[in-house]
């Protein structure tokens, strides 16, 4: 029988300004915690909430999971395969 393949992620990427902020986080829960919140986002674009009140170019979202005290602001590529952060927060 052949494998099921689930759906593609979405491959991550960073802005500029987010890339520097990837730097500034040593603390190894907090790497964890991040990796989780983009791992939910790859699979699954959709799930953060639209930021009210961007009409510009794509749709900025925001995704916070407030057991592992992580948010990302990202967007998402008009193909859908590729997220690009643009700000984190732990």
């Amino acid at each position: 029988m052949a494998p099921q393949h689930g759906r593609r992620r979405a491959r991550i990427a960073f802005s500029d300004s987010a890339a520097k902020q990837l730097e500034n986080i040593t603390s190894e829960a907090e790497i964890h915690a991040l990796d989780r919140a983009l791992v939910v986002i790859s699979v699954d674009p959709d799930i953060g909430n639209p930021i009210p009140d961007d009409t510009t170019g794509p749709q900025l979202r925001q995704y916070a999971d407030e057991l592992e005290a992580v948010r990302v602001l990202y967007f998402v590529t008009a193909l859908r395969t590729v997220v690009v952060v643009a700000y984190i927060e732990v």
